[in-house]
C-alpha cells in the first residue's frame, strides 16, 4: 500500500511522519505503510533526545545578563538598594588613636589583686628545704636559643615596657620584692637592693645564684660571679650583713606572716610550678628577646626613611614568627604593639600592609580587630596596590581571621576583613590562591553559620545582611574557576545558597548577588543538575520574581535561571509548572516589561528600554522551554494573554531592532504552533501569524529565516496555509533555500515542501526553480551523515511521483539516473558519522539509518527501478 508523507515540527524527544492510506497499486510495498510511524510508549534515551533537539520543539539558548564593572571599589556599588544612611561606610580615617591600649595586655582568665606582703628572713637553707637556692647556671648556649619548644606559649612570663629582667616566683618563705628601676647594690643594710628589688641576705643569695646574667635593654651581659659576690651558699659576706642573728631574723619574720598571706602565696606558687620547671626555656625567651627583637624594635623608632621601617617591620615578623612569639599567648606583646600602632600615622600604604600583618599575627581582638580590618579594606580600594597585597601576602592573613575569629562578636570586622578580600577577588590573579587556601570552604562556612543562627534565633542577626552581600559578592568572582565550582558541589553549597536567599529575600543587594551566582553555575550541566534537583528552588524563584517585579537587575537573572533549568530538563518544566500561579507570573512579567520597551509605562529605577527587551528575551526563551512540556505547551497554545503577547511582540519588533528577542518569540510560537488542539489561539491565527513570518523570510537573518521556515512547517499540515503559501510564492523561497548548504534550512525547508505535495494539484511547484535536483543535491551531499534529512528527501520524492508512468519524465533523466545509483549505494552502506559522536549516538543515527532511511529509500528505489527502461550503464553525473 502506497502512503502521502506528512511532516510536521515535533518535540525533541521524537520525529514522527504521518500519513494518509492511498489505492493499492504497487505490490511490492509492504502491508504496513512505512511514512508511518506508530507512537512510541517507550521512552527516548537521552542520545535520543540530544540528536533530535534540532527538530520542532526546540530549547533556546540565550547570553548570560551583562554585570558591568563597578569604577570605584565600595561596600556597596552604585545599584545598591541601600541608602547612605543605612549602610557602613567605605570611606573613613585612622589612626593610631583609634588603636586601643587595653588590647595589649594578653588575655588573663582572672583578675588578681595586689599582694602586700612584709618581708622577712628565711631560716637557714639547704637544699632540701629550698631548692631555689641552686649554684649559679652557665649563661645560656646561643645554640639553645633556636631550639625553642613548642610549648612557649605557656611559658612567657609578664614584662612591662623599660623592665626586661625576667620576674622571679619565690616560694612563701622568701620575702616579697618591691620593683624600682635601678641596677644598684645597696650595702650596709640588712636588707639589699639589686636591680630596684629589695631582698634580705638569704633572699639575695638565692637570687644571684638563679641568675647568672643580669640583661640590659640593649642586649648586653653583666656576668656576677660566685666568688666575687659571696664566700659561700648560705651568707652574704660581712660587710652586707647587719645585726641580729640569723635565727631571731627568722622570728621577726615568721611572726610577721597571717594565715591569709600564707593561702595567697601558696595558690600564687602553684599557678606558676609549670613556670619553674621550665626555666631553661624561659631564659632562652629572655636572651632571644633581647637579642632579636629589641634591636629590631630600636630600629623602628627610630623612623628614618619608609624603606628602613619596612624591612625592619618584615624582619620583626620572622623573627616573632622564628621566636614562637606570635599570638596572643606572648606577655610582652603590648611592647610590641604599641610599637606598630604608632607607625600607622605614618600613613604608607606598604608600611601600613606589613603592620596589619603583624597586628593579626598577634591576635588583636575586639576594637583592634576591626581597626586593622579597616586599616586593610581602606588600602585594597585601591587597585593598585593589589602587587602589595600579593607581594605581603596578606589574603592569607584575612582568611584566617575569618577562619578562627568568631563571627557575631566581631560582625563588623569581618564586614571590612571580607570587603577587602572582595576587591581582591575581583582580580582574576587572585583566584587559584585564593581557591587553593579555601576560600570556597571558609565562606561557605560562615554562610551556614548565619543560616543556623537565623534559623534558631527566627530572625536576621544584626548586620548579617551587610557582611553577606560581600561575601556573595566574592562568591560570585570565585565561580569563574571550575575548581571553585567543583568544590560548591562536593559541599552542597546550592542548598545553602538558596536558603540564605528564602531568609533574605528582603535583602535585593543579597538576592541580586546569588542570583548572579546561579546564572554563572546554571550555564554548566553539572551545576545546572544539582540545582534543578532541588525541589524548593522554583518556589523561591518564584517569590521573587512576584516579590520584585518590576526590579530588572534581579527578575532578569531569576528568569535566566529558569531558562537553564528548563532547558534539557523536562522534570525542572514539570515542577516549575506545578507551583502555583507560575504561568501567570510569568505572562504577568512579560506585561510589565512588554509596556515598558513599548513606552506605555514609566520605567522604573535602571529599566530602560534596553533592560526591557533583555527581560523579555529571557523570559521567551523560559516559554519556549516550558512548552516543550506535553502539558504545558497546549495549555499555553489556548492562552490568549500568551499568545497576544508573542504577537503583539512580532508586529512591532524587527529582527533588525532586537535579533535576539524576535527570534526567541518565534522559536516560541513555533513550539505551540506544533501542538494540534481545538482551542489553540495559534491554530485561529494561523494566517496572521503566516503574515508576520513573511517579513522575516525576506530578512538577511539566517537565524530568523530558520525559525521562520520551522513555523511554516508545522503550519503547512492545514490546506489554508498551503494556499496561503503558494498564492504569496513563498514555496519558491523554501526551494531556493535548499541550496543553502545548510544542513537545519535544509530540513526545515524540505519539510515545508514534503506538505505541499499532499495535495496533487501542488506537487508541479517542485519542477519550479529546479526543485527535484535540489532535492537530489541535498540527499547526495548530507545523505551519508544526515539519516533524517535523506529520510526527509526521499519521502518529499515519493510524494511528488505518486502518479509516477515513466521515471524519467518525472524526475528527468539526469536526477533519474544520480538516484538510481545513489539510492542503492546507501542501501549497500552504513551510516558515515564523524569523531564527534559518542558511542551512544553513533549507535543511535546507525539504527535509524537502517529501520528508518533504508526502508523508504527501497521503496523509492523500487518505484524508480519498475517505471524506468534502462538503455545504457548508469553512473554518477559529476557535480
Amino acid at each position: 500500500m502506497e502512503g502521502i508523507c506528512r511532516v510536521w515540527c515535533l518535540p525533541e524527544e521524537h520525529l514522527t511522519l504521518k500519513g494518509k492510506m492511498l489505492s493499492p497499486n504497487d505490490k511490492k510495498l509492504e502491508k504496513l505503510d512505512p511514512f508511518y510511524r506508530p507512537s512510541m510508549s517507550k521512552q527516548k534515551t537521552s542520545a535520543e533526545i540530544i540528536s533530535e533537539a534540532r527538530n520542532a520543539l526546540r530549547t533556546v539558548g540565550t547570553q548570560r545578563p551583562f554585570t558591568p564593572r563597578e569604577d570605584q571599589r565600595k561596600l556597596f556599588g552604585p545599584t545598591s538598594s541601600r541608602t547612605p544612611e543605612n549602610r557602613p561606610p567605605s570611606s573613613f580615617s585612622l589612626h593610631a588613636s583609634s588603636f586601643e591600649s587595653s588590647d595589649s595586655r594578653p588575655i588573663s582568665g582572672a583578675r588578681l589583686s595586689p599582694l602586700e606582703l612584709k618581708p622577712k628572713a628565711p631560716a637557714s637553707p639547704t637544699t632540701e628545704e629550698d631548692p631555689c637556692l641552686a649554684f649559679p647556671k652557665p649563661p645560656v648556649d646561643p645554640a639553645k636559643i633556636r631550639r625553642i619548644s613548642s610549648a612557649r606559649a605557656r611559658l612567657f612570663r609578664a614584662a612591662s615596657q623599660g623592665t626586661l629582667l625576667p620576674d622571679r616566683t619565690l616560694p612563701p618563705t622568701e620575702s616579697k620584692k618591691t620593683v624600682e628601676s635601678k641596677e644598684t647594690v645597696v650595702m650596709g643594710d640588712p636588707m639589699v637592693k639589686i636591680n630596684g628589688i629589695h631582698l634580705t641576705e638569704s633572699d639575695a643569695v638565692g637570687h644571684l645564684k638563679s641568675h647568672p646574667l643580669q640583661l640590659t635593654y640593649d642586649g648586653s651581659f653583666s656576668e656576677i660571679k660566685e666568688q666575687e659576690t659571696f664566700k659561700g651558699t648560705t651568707s652574704l659576706p660581712s660587710h652586707l650583713r647587719s645585726g641580729g642573728d640569723q635565727g631571731k631574723r627568722r622570728s621577726r619574720t615568721s611572726s610577721s606572716f597571717n594565715s591569709s598571706d600564707l593561702s595567697r602565696l601558696e595558690t600564687r606558687a602553684v599557678s606558676k610550678a609549670n613556670l619553674q620547671e621550665k626555666e631553661t626555656e624561659i631564659e632562652v625567651d629572655e636572651v632571644f628577646w633581647n637579642t632579636r627583637i629589641v634591636p629590631i624594635l630600636h630600629e623602628l623608632e627610630k623612623e628614618e626613611n619608609i624603606e628602613t621601617i619596612c624591612a625592619a617591620c618584615t624582619q620583626l615578623h620572622h623573627a616573632l614568627e622564628e621566636g614562637n612569639m606570635l599570638g596572643n599567648k606572648f606577655k610582652r606583646r603590648s611592647i610590641l604593639l604599641k610599637t606598630l600602632y604608632k607607625l600607622v600615622d605614618i600613613g604608607s600604604d606598604v608600611l601600613s600592609l606589613k603592620l596589619a600583618k603583624i597586628i593579626l599575627a598577634l591576635k588583636v581582638s575586639r576594637k583592634n580587630l576591626l581597626n586593622v580590618c579597616k586599616l586593610i579594606f581602606k588600602i585594597s580600594r585601591s587597585e593598585k596596590n593589589d602587587s602589595l597585597i600579593e607581594n605581603d601576602s596578606i589574603l592569607e592573613s584575612l582568611l584566617e581571621v575569618l577562619r578562627s575569629e568568631d563571627l557575631q562578636t566581631n560582625t563588623e570586622a569581618f564586614l571590612y576583613c571580607m570587603g577587602a578580600i572582595k576587591f581582591i577577588s575581583g582580580n582574576p590573579g587572585f583566584l587559584d590562591e585564593m581557591i587553593s587556601k579555601d576560600a570556597v570552604e571558609i565562606l561557605m562556612n560562615l554562610i551556614k553559620q548565619i543560616n543556623e543562627n537565623t534559623k534558631k534565633c527566627g530572625t536576621c542577626l544584626p548586620n548579617s545582611g551587610h557582611l553577606l552581600v560581600q561575601m556573595t559578592a566574592t562568591l560570585r568572582n570565585l565561580v569563574d574557576s571550575p575548581l571553585a565550582r567543583s568544590k560548591l558541589l562536593s559541599i552542597s553549597a546550592l542548598p545553602q545558597l538558596c536558603m540564605v536567599m528564602g531568609q533574605y529575600v528582603a535583602d535585593k543587594d543579597v538576592c541580586t548577588n546569588i542570583a548572579r551566582i546561579f546564572s554563572k553555575l546554571t550555564s554548566y550541566h553539572d551545576c545546572c543538575v544539582a540545582l534543578a534537583n532541588y525541589s524548593r528552588c522554583y518556589a523561591l524563584f518564584l517569590k521573587l520574581i512576584n516579590k520584585y517585579q518590576k526590579k530588572q537587575d534581579l527578575v532578569v537573572r531569576i528568569i535566566f535561571i529558569l531558562g537553564n533549568l528548563t532547558a534539557k530538563n523536562n522534570q525542572a518544566r514539570e515542577q516549575f509548572c506545578k507551583e502555583k500561579g507560575s504561568i501567570p507570573a510569568l505572562l504577568s512579567l512579560f506585561g510589565t516589561f512588554h509596556r515598558l520597551d513599548l513606552g506605555a509605562e514609566k520605567p522604573a529605577a535602571g529599566a530602560g528600554r534596553a533592560q526591557a527587551q533583555d527581560v523579555l528575551i529571557k523570559l521567551t526563551r523560559v516559554l519556549a522551554n516550558l512548552a516543550i512540556h506535553p502539558a504545558v505547551g497546549p495549555a499555553l497554545a489556548a492562552d490568549p494573554l500568551a499568545v497576544g503577547l508573542l504577537l503583539a511582540t512580532l508586529e512591532y519588533k524587527s529582527i533588525e531592532d532586537c535579533e535576539e528577542l524576535v527570534i526567541n518569540t518565534t522559536a516560541t510560537i513555533n513550539n505551540l504552533s506544533y501542538y494540534q488542539v481545538k482551542n489553540s489561539i495559534i491554530q485561529d491565527k494561523k494566517l496572521y501569524i503566516a503574515e508576520l513570518l513573511i517579513k522575516l523570510l525576506v530578512s538577511n537573518n539566517m537565524d530568523g529565516i530558520l525559525e521562520a521556515v520551522r513555523v511554516f512547517g508545522n503550519l503547512s499540515q492545514d490546506r489554508d496555509i498551503c494556499n496561503f503559501i503558494v498564492q504569496k510564492n513563498v514555496h519558491k523561497f523554501m526551494i531556493a533555500l535548499l541550496d543553502a548548504k545548510h544542513q537545519d534550512i535544509c530540513f526545515s525547508a524540505c519539510g515545508v515542501l514534503l506538505n505541499l505535495t499532499v495535495d496533487k494539484d501542488k506537487r508541479v511547484i517542485l519542477k519550479e526553480g529546479g526543485g527535484i535536483k535540489k532535492l537530489v543535491d541535498c540527499l547526495r551531499h548530507f545523505g551519508p551523515t544526515d539519516w533524517q534529512l535523506a529520510c526527509l528527501v526521499c519521502k518529499t520524492l515519493w510524494n511528488f511521483s505518486e502518479n509516477i508512468t515513466n521515471a524519467s519524465s518525472c524526475f528527468g533523466d539526469e536526477d533519474t539516473n544520480t538516484l538510481l545509483v545513489l539510492l542503492p549505494s546507501f542501501l549497500d552502506e552504513e551510516l558515515a558519522l564523524d569523531g564527534s559522536f559518542d558511542q551512544d549516538l553513533k549507535n543511535y543515527h546507525k539504527l535509524h539509518w537502517e529501520t528508518e532511511f533504508k526502508p523508504v529509500a527501497q521503496q523509492l528505489l523500487n518505484r524508480i527501478q519498475s517505471h524506468h527502461t534502462f538503455l545504457e550503464p548508469l553512473s554518477l553525473p559529476s557535480f
